[in-house]
């Protein structure tokens, strides 16, 4: 008789509570198509007001808009609501640049807790840089046609107003049309160098701004956490914590902005447009276009945050799907 050893019975392995949903807790095939979704009816309902933000900086002092409800206003007026989506769709190649962008910051977050980071700020910080240099390289060119597009039309009173700068004929044209003519002409002036004008601003401007918002986010979650913890629900406090990151970094980095929508519109160098804007704003250029910006920033953060810590929630791995906090 052959004398077999009870078999002990299997106890499950039991995940303490997510707060993080990391790299490798996520199923692809859902995360993705998911994001891509969400990105898009953010930029749906947001891009209003990175219009009126552009327009804003573009102008000299306040030669059309006085300030940002002044612009939607005077917008809806001579424009209508079409106005207010201007180059919509060529900036919708975001939506691209937004994959690849989550992809290289949950990458590198993942990277760096393999080689031993798990300091979440730190992975926030290099993870957003990270992101941050392949989104931009990615979506420089469609960003400068989209703010080419976002200003024709507008005109001064005082005519000091670069609402027009490649000199584009815009009567009797279609939208399309008009944004062919923008391409042809930028690559006409400038070959293809010319749709990566302002590039390097773009990277001095996104680059900070991208691993400051990421890092505090971390910060004021951990705090907004530990203090509301029992009144909101942990998607709720991600959700306070971006609309703080997002004020924060945008009065931080509102010059930088400023000078890069400047270099990318009304081609200049970067030394020249910060002489002219110190010489014609001196102080405004902290001011100018904030509310603007922070408007967008603050909404914009709470929309991406709201769909992207969802999306991650609804694509989780089952194993982990129990000890995700809501």
């Amino acid at each position: 008789m052959v004398f077999t050893p009870p078999i002990a019975p299997i106890t499950p392995i039991i995940h303490s509570r997510v707060q993080t949903i990391e790299w490798d807790m996520l199923d692809k095939r859902r995360f993705y198509p998911y994001s891509m979704v969400s990105s898009f009816t953010v930029r749906c309902f947001l891009y209003p007001l990175t219009l009126v933000r552009t327009r804003l900086q573009v102008q000299h002092q306040n030669a059309l808009y006085k300030g940002t409800f002044d612009a939607f206003s005077k917008i809806l007026k001579s424009e209508g609501i079409k106005g207010l989506y201007t180059g919509f769709w060529i900036s919708c190649f975001q939506v691209v640049s937004g994959l690849c962008y989550v992809s290289t910051y949950e990458g590198v977050r993942h990277m760096l807790d393999n080689n031993g980071v798990k300091d979440n700020k730190i992975k926030a910080l290099v993870g957003g840089a990270s992101a941050s240099l392949v989104g931009q390289t990615i979506i420089v060119p469609f960003d400068v046609i989209s703010q080419h597009l976002m200003i024709l039309g507008t005109i001064s009173k005082k005519g000091d107003v670069s609402a027009n700068p490649l000199a584009i004929n815009t009567t009797g044209r279609t939208k399309s049309q008009v944004a062919w003519d923008v391409t042809r002409t930028i690559y006409k002036r400038d070959g293809f160098r010319g749709f990566y004008r302002g590039y390097i601003v773009s990277l001095c401007n996104y680059v900070p701004n991208s691993a400051m918002w990421w890092t505090f986010y971390q910060v004021y979650q951990d705090m907004v956490g530990s203090v509301a913890h029992s009144i909101l629900p942990y998607t709720g406090v991600q959700c306070v914590a971006a609309v703080m990151s997002g004020c924060t970094t945008s009065v931080l980095l509102n010059p930088m902005d400023l000078v890069r929508t400047r270099v990318q519109v009304q081609r200049k160098t970067i030394p020249d447009t910060i002489r002219f804007l110190w010489a014609s704003e001196r102080l405004n250029i902290f001011t100018k276009g904030l509310t603007a910006r922070m408007t967008s920033s603050s909404i914009y953060s709470l929309a991406v945050i709201l769909g992207y810590e969802s999306v991650k929630k609804m694509s989780v791995l089952p194993e982990y799907k129990q000890n995700v906090r809501w």
